[in-house]
């Protein structure tokens, strides 16, 4: 089975963030470090990521819309490169998959944030913005990442209290 990363923006529009997945700099990047393909979840945004037209042809690129579960695209990724949603998140950490979390800098009151950046400092995840996705996936050191676990509703409880503060 090829090397995959798996992304996904949910059902939301998050078209920056497939725009960035598809362009040549992180295309390259990600051949560098040993990836053949990207399946990519674009959700119901605008953009339709032109797989016959990619620079990069040691890469394959598949795309779709919505499926009913994403969870088998979930395991068959090596990598997995998310929007914030809560949903798309646990279900990649229940998975025990490698998680880069790119947050949309673009939504007004954006508590995804809180959720990433908490799972962040806890070591579970990579955190970051398009702007920076290529720099952050050029030096990911994905062996520093410590499994979540899974299954676990108290876990779970204390960060949403963390988060909001309850701690």
């Amino acid at each position: 089975m090829p090397k995959t990363v798996f992304v996904t923006v949910g059902t939301t529009q998050f078209d920056e963030l497939i725009q960035t997945v598809c362009t040549s700099d992180v295309t390259e990047t990600l051949t560098s470090r040993g990836y053949e393909k990207i399946v990519i979840q674009r959700g119901n945004g605008n953009f339709e990521p032109n797989i016959n037209e990619t620079d990069n042809q040691s890469l394959t690129i598949e795309s779709y819309r919505l499926k009913d579960s994403i969870l088998n695209d979930i395991k068959d990724a090596s990598l997995v490169i998310s929007h914030a949603g809560a949903g798309s998140i646990l279900e990649t950490l229940d998975a025990q998959k490698p998680l880069v979390v790119v947050i949309n800098e673009h939504l007004m009151g954006n508590h995804q944030i809180e959720l990433g950046s908490q799972l962040h400092l806890d070591r579970h995840l990579l955190f970051t913005n398009c702007s920076e996705l290529n720099n952050l996936l050029k030096d990911m050191d994905l062996s520093t990442l410590k499994p979540f676990e899974t299954g676990n509703p108290i876990k779970f409880k204390c960060h949403l209290d963390k988060l909001l503060g309850f701690q």
